[in-house]
């Protein structure tokens, strides 16, 4: 037995093959870290991009982001098919799609991620209201993937190790919360977590971890929120912002996926009308809500976790549609930070008839609770929060707060928001791919 060991030991260090996936691995992970640090930086630049020309210009929305849409849908079908959407499902889909391995390759590419990429700093540079983090799993995982045309890996290490891997690291990166990449990988991307993966996604997640970190330095991302507990005012706080929070985040993915669906048949037969007209929709909502509902909606939130800005229930509302359109039009283009900013709008408003809690804290909660409201996954809402925060004082509330809010959401809207949108790509693929 032991020298069955020695040998396994002496053939792992002496091996060529072994050594060459390891060191294409941690290449790819590396990659994987400077590409969410380049995505984050594009998508800032795009978005302050955006604010400039249209500062002095508020008529100009009415031109470029109708025509900056129909560009982007344009250049998706064209040379990007593949990029659309999220990026999350797209990510969930290729984990399920054992017995057609080949299609996995539509769905993540070097190809894809690149277009992911161009595309979401064109729709920020529009004024879409979209995020960057969903795409950047959807990148990272595309990396990950292309890793297999370099080296040889085992089977359990391409299906349930590469792409989970790639997408933990994605969402560590690109949010700087490692401890929250993984528990995504577990909660949403995987649902499980085989033993002969936890390594393999733990070591993708340091490596690009310590690769962002080191471009763009160690950081929070909406900086330190300061919010404080007093009991037992805090349980009217934590009922209050579960219960909205889980209702409206939950009614949010039932309408963006039942209302896609319905929308589908209309948007493939006419994907430049729809693009148009959901444009123009968006410059009359930006230019009513006076140019808040732009972009990744990052500046608002930080705001109202601050406790500045009016906290008016109009900003919720209108980022709220402003989200379901830009995602209704097909673009590439992400959920998170448009959900983290109408969760933390939301609990802005809340705090007006709770005065006995800070804003901050009614502000945190509500974006918690609201983002657990649409994605599901409290566990992972309540590790994101508390390191983009860096507030552990408020841990036990969050989590309560989290509980209530996926439970009513669950009823709302039964089916996940990312698998319900996982299944209708991987009908899509089945429905184009038929002999």
């Amino acid at each position: 037995m032991y020298r069955k060991q020695l040998k396994r030991s002496r053939k792992q260090l002496t091996s060529v093959r072994i050594w060459r996936t390891r060191i294409v691995f941690f290449v790819g992970a590396i990659l994987v870290g400077l590409a969410a640090s380049l995505v984050a930086l594009g998508s800032d630049l795009s978005s302050h991009g955006f604010d400039l020309i249209t500062r002095d210009k508020p008529w100009l929305p009415f031109i470029i982001t109708p025509l900056g849409l129909m560009l982007i849908i344009y250049l998706t079908r064209t040379f990007f098919p593949g990029a659309e959407g999220s990026g999350i499902p797209q990510a969930i889909a290729a984990l399920h799609l054992k017995r057609k391995k080949d299609l996995r390759y539509k769905l993540l590419s070097i190809r894809i991620a690149i277009g992911k990429a161009l595309m979401i700093f064109l729709g920020l540079l529009c004024g879409a209201s979209i995020g960057r983090e969903g795409p950047t799993i959807h990148i990272a995982a595309s990396i990950s993937f292309a890793l297999t045309r370099f080296a040889r890996f085992p089977h359990y290490d391409v299906g349930r190790g590469l792409i989970l891997a790639g997408g933990a690291a994605g969402l560590a990166g690109a949010f700087n919360t490692p401890l929250a990449g993984i528990v995504f990988a577990i909660e949403e991307l995987a649902k499980n977590f085989e033993s002969k993966t936890s390594g393999t996604v733990l070591t993708a997640v340091i490596v690009s971890g310590l690769t962002a970190l080191s471009i763009n330095g160690n950081y929070s991302y909406f900086g330190v929120v300061s919010a404080h507990v007093a009991m037992p005012s805090i349980l009217v706080v934590v009922v209050v912002c579960g219960v909205v929070g889980g209702v409206l985040g939950g009614g949010f993915s039932a309408l963006l996926v039942h209302g896609g669906r319905r929308i589908a048949p209309f948007r493939s037969r006419h994907p430049y009308l729809l693009a148009g007209g959901i444009g123009l929709a968006l410059a009359f909502i930006g230019y009513y809500s006076l140019g808040q509902t732009w972009g990744t909606g990052y500046e608002e939130a930080k705001l109202a976790l601050a406790g500045a800005g009016s906290g008016e229930l109009d900003y919720p509302l209108l980022k709220l549609l402003a989200t379901l359109l830009s995602y209704w039009t097909g673009i590439p283009g992400g959920i998170f930070a448009p959900s983290l900013s109408i969760g933390a709008g939301l609990g802005h408003w809340l705090a007006n008839w709770m005065p006995m809690a800070g804003v901050s804290t009614v502000a945190l909660l509500g974006m918690a609770a609201y983002f657990t409201g649409v994605v599901q996954t409290p566990i992972t809402a309540v590790v994101i929060i508390m390191e983009m925060t860096g507030n552990q004082e408020i841990l036990l509330p969050l989590m309560a707060t989290c509980l209530i809010a996926d439970g009513l959401s669950k009823i709302v809207c039964p089916q996940p928001i990312y698998r319900a949108l996982a299944e209708d790509f991987m009908r899509n693929l089945a429905k184009d791919n038929k002999p």
